[in-house]
Protein backbone atom coordinates (compact mmCIF):
# COMPACT_ATOMS: atom_id res chain seq x y z
CA UNK A 1 0.00 0.00 0.00
CA UNK A 2 1.25 3.44 -0.93
CA UNK A 3 0.86 6.78 0.82
CA UNK A 4 -1.02 8.39 -2.08
CA UNK A 5 -3.90 5.92 -1.56
CA UNK A 6 -4.68 7.80 1.65
CA UNK A 7 -4.47 11.30 0.29
CA UNK A 8 -7.27 13.66 -0.65
CA UNK A 9 -7.63 17.39 -1.18
CA UNK A 10 -8.68 19.04 2.10
CA UNK A 11 -9.21 22.79 1.67
CA UNK A 12 -8.49 25.02 4.68
CA UNK A 13 -12.08 26.22 4.54
CA UNK A 14 -13.30 22.70 5.44
CA UNK A 15 -11.26 22.51 8.65
CA UNK A 16 -13.39 23.40 11.68
CA UNK A 17 -11.52 25.99 13.75
CA UNK A 18 -13.77 25.94 16.79
CA UNK A 19 -16.49 23.74 18.27
CA UNK A 20 -20.13 24.51 17.67
CA UNK A 21 -21.89 26.20 20.61
CA UNK A 22 -24.03 23.07 21.15
CA UNK A 23 -22.31 19.67 20.95
CA UNK A 24 -25.23 17.81 19.40
CA UNK A 25 -25.66 20.34 16.58
CA UNK A 26 -22.86 18.66 14.61
CA UNK A 27 -23.89 17.03 11.36
CA UNK A 28 -23.80 13.27 10.89
CA UNK A 29 -23.17 11.45 7.63
CA UNK A 30 -24.66 7.96 7.95
CA UNK A 31 -23.59 5.01 5.80
CA UNK A 32 -25.43 1.87 6.89
CA UNK A 33 -26.34 -0.97 4.52
CA UNK A 34 -24.79 1.09 1.71
CA UNK A 35 -27.41 3.80 2.15
CA UNK A 36 -25.98 7.30 2.60
CA UNK A 37 -28.06 9.71 4.66
CA UNK A 38 -27.41 13.19 6.03
CA UNK A 39 -28.50 13.75 9.60
CA UNK A 40 -27.40 15.34 12.89
CA UNK A 41 -25.76 14.00 16.02
CA UNK A 42 -28.95 15.00 17.85
CA UNK A 43 -30.73 12.25 15.90
CA UNK A 44 -28.10 9.58 16.62
CA UNK A 45 -30.43 7.79 19.12
CA UNK A 46 -32.92 7.19 16.30
CA UNK A 47 -30.43 4.77 14.73
CA UNK A 48 -30.06 2.80 17.97
CA UNK A 49 -31.72 -0.61 18.29
CA UNK A 50 -32.38 -2.79 21.35
CA UNK A 51 -29.29 -4.88 22.05
CA UNK A 52 -26.82 -2.28 20.75
CA UNK A 53 -23.70 -1.60 22.79
CA UNK A 54 -22.04 1.83 22.59
CA UNK A 55 -18.41 1.83 23.72
CA UNK A 56 -16.47 5.04 24.42
CA UNK A 57 -12.98 6.07 25.46
CA UNK A 58 -13.16 8.00 28.73
CA UNK A 59 -9.57 9.25 28.79
CA UNK A 60 -9.19 12.93 29.66
CA UNK A 61 -6.84 15.43 28.02
CA UNK A 62 -3.99 16.81 30.10
CA UNK A 63 -3.51 20.54 29.31
CA UNK A 64 0.21 19.95 29.04
CA UNK A 65 1.52 22.17 26.24
CA UNK A 66 3.93 24.73 27.66
CA UNK A 67 5.41 27.79 25.99
CA UNK A 68 8.69 29.11 27.37
CA UNK A 69 11.98 30.63 26.21
CA UNK A 70 15.63 29.70 26.03
CA UNK A 71 18.11 31.90 27.92
CA UNK A 72 18.95 33.43 24.53
CA UNK A 73 15.31 34.42 24.06
CA UNK A 74 14.29 31.81 21.49
CA UNK A 75 10.80 30.34 21.80
CA UNK A 76 10.45 26.78 23.12
CA UNK A 77 7.37 24.55 23.14
CA UNK A 78 7.14 21.45 25.33
CA UNK A 79 4.25 19.00 25.01
CA UNK A 80 4.08 16.25 27.60
CA UNK A 81 3.03 12.93 26.04
CA UNK A 82 3.33 10.18 28.62
CA UNK A 83 5.04 9.20 31.86
CA UNK A 84 8.05 6.93 31.32
CA UNK A 85 7.58 4.87 34.49
CA UNK A 86 10.34 6.69 36.34
CA UNK A 87 9.33 9.21 38.98
CA UNK A 88 8.55 12.65 37.54
CA UNK A 89 9.97 11.67 34.12
CA UNK A 90 7.93 12.05 30.92
CA UNK A 91 8.34 11.70 27.19
CA UNK A 92 7.67 15.01 25.49
CA UNK A 93 7.70 16.66 22.09
CA UNK A 94 10.13 19.56 22.30
CA UNK A 95 10.51 22.30 19.67
CA UNK A 96 13.23 23.02 18.67
CA UNK A 97 14.62 19.81 20.17
CA UNK A 98 18.05 19.78 18.52
CA UNK A 99 18.91 23.25 19.83
CA UNK A 100 18.30 22.41 23.48
CA UNK A 101 21.16 20.92 25.48
CA UNK A 102 20.74 17.99 27.84
CA UNK A 103 20.16 19.36 31.34
CA UNK A 104 18.55 22.65 30.28
CA UNK A 105 16.00 23.75 32.90
CA UNK A 106 12.93 25.81 32.04
CA UNK A 107 11.27 27.57 34.96
CA UNK A 108 7.60 28.24 34.35
CA UNK A 109 6.90 29.56 37.84
CA UNK A 110 8.03 29.34 41.45
CA UNK A 111 6.28 25.96 41.73
CA UNK A 112 7.06 24.33 38.37
CA UNK A 113 10.22 23.52 36.38
CA UNK A 114 10.94 21.26 33.39
CA UNK A 115 14.42 19.82 32.82
CA UNK A 116 15.14 18.51 29.30
CA UNK A 117 17.06 15.22 29.26
CA UNK A 118 17.76 12.45 26.72
CA UNK A 119 17.17 12.97 23.00
CA UNK A 120 14.93 10.17 21.63
CA UNK A 121 14.92 11.42 18.04
CA UNK A 122 12.19 12.97 15.86
CA UNK A 123 11.68 15.83 18.34
CA UNK A 124 11.06 13.48 21.26
CA UNK A 125 12.89 14.09 24.53
CA UNK A 126 12.77 12.76 28.04
CA UNK A 127 11.98 15.54 30.49
CA UNK A 128 11.93 15.68 34.28
CA UNK A 129 9.27 17.68 36.10
CA UNK A 130 9.75 19.48 39.40
CA UNK A 131 6.27 20.22 40.73
CA UNK A 132 5.82 21.82 44.13
CA UNK A 133 2.24 21.12 45.11
CA UNK A 134 -0.54 19.09 43.53
CA UNK A 135 0.28 17.83 40.04
CA UNK A 136 -2.94 18.37 38.04
CA UNK A 137 -3.73 21.88 39.39
CA UNK A 138 -0.14 22.94 38.69
CA UNK A 139 -0.25 21.58 35.13
CA UNK A 140 -3.58 23.32 34.55
CA UNK A 141 -2.13 26.56 35.94
CA UNK A 142 0.70 26.76 33.40
CA UNK A 143 -0.35 24.51 30.53
CA UNK A 144 -2.49 24.96 27.44
CA UNK A 145 -4.77 22.45 25.78
CA UNK A 146 -2.72 20.55 23.15
CA UNK A 147 -4.89 21.46 20.20
CA UNK A 148 -3.74 20.09 16.83
CA UNK A 149 -1.56 22.45 14.79
CA UNK A 150 -4.24 22.94 12.12
CA UNK A 151 -6.46 24.73 14.68
CA UNK A 152 -5.41 28.38 14.67
CA UNK A 153 -8.29 29.82 16.70
CA UNK A 154 -7.85 30.15 20.46
CA UNK A 155 -10.11 27.83 22.45
CA UNK A 156 -12.06 29.94 24.94
CA UNK A 157 -13.56 27.05 26.92
CA UNK A 158 -11.15 24.21 27.77
CA UNK A 159 -14.02 21.85 28.51
CA UNK A 160 -14.96 21.83 24.81
CA UNK A 161 -11.83 19.77 24.15
CA UNK A 162 -12.95 17.23 26.77
CA UNK A 163 -15.69 14.64 26.49
CA UNK A 164 -18.45 15.03 29.08
CA UNK A 165 -17.64 11.55 30.43
CA UNK A 166 -13.85 11.92 30.63
CA UNK A 167 -12.12 10.79 33.83
CA UNK A 168 -8.33 10.49 34.27
CA UNK A 169 -6.28 13.32 32.76
CA UNK A 170 -3.58 11.47 30.82
CA UNK A 171 -3.98 12.01 27.09
CA UNK A 172 -2.12 14.32 24.71
CA UNK A 173 -5.24 14.68 22.53
CA UNK A 174 -8.98 14.23 22.85
CA UNK A 175 -10.86 11.20 21.49
CA UNK A 176 -12.71 13.67 19.32
CA UNK A 177 -15.68 11.58 18.18
CA UNK A 178 -16.84 11.65 21.79
CA UNK A 179 -16.90 15.46 21.84
CA UNK A 180 -20.35 15.30 20.21
CA UNK A 181 -21.91 13.36 23.07
CA UNK A 182 -23.95 14.73 25.95
CA UNK A 183 -25.48 12.99 28.96
CA UNK A 184 -28.97 13.66 27.58
CA UNK A 185 -28.07 12.11 24.23
CA UNK A 186 -26.66 8.99 25.87
CA UNK A 187 -29.74 8.72 28.10
CA UNK A 188 -31.87 8.72 24.96
CA UNK A 189 -29.73 5.90 23.55
CA UNK A 190 -30.30 3.90 26.72
CA UNK A 191 -34.01 4.62 26.38
CA UNK A 192 -33.87 3.04 22.92
CA UNK A 193 -32.46 -0.18 24.38
CA UNK A 194 -28.71 0.37 24.15
CA UNK A 195 -26.07 -0.26 26.80
CA UNK A 196 -23.16 2.14 27.36
CA UNK A 197 -19.68 1.00 28.38
CA UNK A 198 -16.32 2.73 28.76
CA UNK A 199 -12.69 1.81 28.26
CA UNK A 200 -9.44 3.74 28.39
CA UNK A 201 -6.86 4.37 25.70
CA UNK A 202 -4.34 7.12 26.38
CA UNK A 203 -4.05 9.07 23.14
CA UNK A 204 -0.43 9.67 22.20
CA UNK A 205 2.06 10.59 19.53
CA UNK A 206 0.50 9.09 16.40
CA UNK A 207 -2.33 11.59 16.66
CA UNK A 208 0.21 14.33 15.92
CA UNK A 209 2.31 12.55 13.34
CA UNK A 210 1.30 12.12 9.69
CA UNK A 211 2.42 9.07 7.78
CA UNK A 212 5.79 9.73 6.17
CA UNK A 213 6.71 6.36 4.64
CA UNK A 214 5.76 5.95 0.99
CA UNK A 215 5.08 2.29 1.78
CA UNK A 216 2.45 2.13 4.53
CA UNK A 217 3.87 -1.15 5.83
CA UNK A 218 7.07 0.68 6.78
CA UNK A 219 5.28 2.94 9.28
CA UNK A 220 6.08 2.21 12.91
CA UNK A 221 3.26 2.87 15.35
CA UNK A 222 4.09 4.29 18.77
CA UNK A 223 2.55 2.31 21.61
CA UNK A 224 -0.24 3.63 23.81
CA UNK A 225 -1.61 2.44 27.15
CA UNK A 226 -5.07 0.86 27.10
CA UNK A 227 -7.40 -0.82 29.58
CA UNK A 228 -10.56 -2.68 28.54
CA UNK A 229 -12.48 -3.95 31.59
CA UNK A 230 -13.51 -7.60 31.39
CA UNK A 231 -17.20 -6.71 31.67
CA UNK A 232 -16.86 -4.59 28.51
CA UNK A 233 -15.54 -7.53 26.49
CA UNK A 234 -18.36 -9.68 27.87
CA UNK A 235 -20.91 -7.02 26.91
CA UNK A 236 -19.43 -6.91 23.38
CA UNK A 237 -19.89 -10.68 23.05
CA UNK A 238 -23.56 -10.37 24.03
CA UNK A 239 -24.41 -7.29 21.97
CA UNK A 240 -26.41 -7.33 18.75
CA UNK A 241 -24.19 -4.56 17.38
CA UNK A 242 -21.08 -2.96 18.87
CA UNK A 243 -20.86 0.76 18.08
CA UNK A 244 -17.41 2.20 18.76
CA UNK A 245 -17.25 5.94 19.37
CA UNK A 246 -13.92 6.94 17.87
CA UNK A 247 -10.92 5.24 16.33
CA UNK A 248 -9.17 5.00 19.72
CA UNK A 249 -12.05 2.85 20.97
CA UNK A 250 -11.66 0.58 17.94
CA UNK A 251 -7.93 0.34 18.61
CA UNK A 252 -8.48 -0.68 22.25
CA UNK A 253 -11.28 -3.16 21.55
CA UNK A 254 -9.54 -4.90 18.67
CA UNK A 255 -6.32 -5.13 20.71
CA UNK A 256 -8.23 -6.65 23.64
CA UNK A 257 -9.79 -9.15 21.23
CA UNK A 258 -6.30 -10.54 20.67
CA UNK A 259 -6.29 -11.72 24.28
CA UNK A 260 -4.83 -9.06 26.56
CA UNK A 261 -7.22 -6.64 28.26
CA UNK A 262 -4.65 -4.16 29.57
CA UNK A 263 -1.18 -3.03 28.61
CA UNK A 264 0.39 -1.19 25.69
CA UNK A 265 -0.71 -1.48 22.10
CA UNK A 266 1.14 -0.62 18.92
CA UNK A 267 -1.42 -2.32 16.72
CA UNK A 268 -1.59 -0.76 13.24
CA UNK A 269 -5.03 -1.45 11.81
CA UNK A 270 -4.66 -1.56 8.04
CA UNK A 271 -6.08 -3.72 5.32
CA UNK A 272 -6.60 -6.57 5.27
CA UNK A 273 -7.67 -6.64 8.92
CA UNK A 274 -9.95 -9.16 10.61
CA UNK A 275 -12.19 -7.09 12.89
CA UNK A 276 -13.37 -9.22 15.79
CA UNK A 277 -15.63 -6.82 17.68
CA UNK A 278 -16.63 -3.51 16.11
CA UNK A 279 -19.68 -3.39 13.79
CA UNK A 280 -20.29 0.34 13.48
CA UNK A 281 -17.95 3.29 13.94
CA UNK A 282 -18.84 6.85 14.87
CA UNK A 283 -15.88 8.99 13.88
CA UNK A 284 -14.89 12.47 12.77
CA UNK A 285 -13.30 13.14 9.38
CA UNK A 286 -9.54 12.60 9.45
CA UNK A 287 -6.46 14.22 8.03
CA UNK A 288 -5.08 13.02 4.71
CA UNK A 289 -2.14 10.62 5.01
CA UNK A 290 -2.97 9.67 8.61
CA UNK A 291 -3.01 6.32 10.39
CA UNK A 292 -6.65 7.03 11.28
CA UNK A 293 -7.54 7.17 7.60
CA UNK A 294 -5.71 3.88 7.07
CA UNK A 295 -7.89 2.35 9.80
CA UNK A 296 -11.02 3.69 8.14
CA UNK A 297 -9.86 2.14 4.87
CA UNK A 298 -9.50 -1.23 6.63
CA UNK A 299 -13.05 -0.80 8.00
CA UNK A 300 -14.74 0.36 4.78
CA UNK A 301 -12.44 -0.41 1.90
CA UNK A 302 -12.26 2.20 -0.83
CA UNK A 303 -15.80 3.32 0.04
CA UNK A 304 -14.34 5.92 2.43
CA UNK A 305 -13.19 7.91 -0.62
CA UNK A 306 -16.71 8.42 -1.96
CA UNK A 307 -17.98 9.26 1.56
CA UNK A 308 -15.30 11.91 1.98
CA UNK A 309 -16.08 13.36 -1.45
CA UNK A 310 -19.75 13.50 -0.46
CA UNK A 311 -18.92 15.19 2.84
CA UNK A 312 -16.74 17.82 1.16
CA UNK A 313 -19.38 18.45 -1.49
CA UNK A 314 -22.02 18.90 1.24
CA UNK A 315 -19.76 21.27 3.22
CA UNK A 316 -19.27 19.10 6.28
CA UNK A 317 -16.80 20.43 8.85
CA UNK A 318 -13.63 18.31 9.09
CA UNK A 319 -11.16 17.20 11.79
CA UNK A 320 -11.20 17.56 15.59
CA UNK A 321 -13.95 20.17 16.01
CA UNK A 322 -15.82 19.05 12.91
CA UNK A 323 -18.80 16.90 12.05
CA UNK A 324 -19.01 13.10 12.23
CA UNK A 325 -19.87 10.02 10.24
CA UNK A 326 -21.47 6.76 11.38
CA UNK A 327 -20.37 3.89 9.18
CA UNK A 328 -21.05 0.17 9.06
CA UNK A 329 -18.14 -2.19 8.63
CA UNK A 330 -17.86 -3.62 5.14
CA UNK A 331 -17.19 -7.32 4.69
CA UNK A 332 -14.23 -6.97 2.42
CA UNK A 333 -13.26 -10.62 1.99
CA UNK A 334 -9.86 -10.74 0.34
CA UNK A 335 -9.90 -7.04 -0.50
CA UNK A 336 -6.35 -5.79 -0.66
CA UNK A 337 -6.74 -2.50 -2.47
CA UNK A 338 -5.46 -1.83 -5.97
Amino acid sequence: MHLNEFDYDLPDSAIAQEPLPIRTDSRLLIDIENQIRHSRILDFPEIIKPGDLIVMNNTRVLPARFHTHKPTGGKVEILLLEETGKENQWEALVKPSRKIDHGTVFKLGEDFEIEVEDDLGEGLRKVRLDVKGEFIPTIEKYGEMPLPPYIKTKLEDRDRYQTVYSEKAKSAAAPTAGLHMTKELLDRCIGKGAKIEFLELVVGLDTFRPLNSQNIDDHKMHSEFYNVPENVIEACAQAERVIAVGTTTVRALETAALGKLEGRTNIFIKRPFDFKIVDLLLTNFHLPRSTLLVMLDAFLGERWQSLYREALHENYRFLSFGDAMLVQRQFLGNYAGH
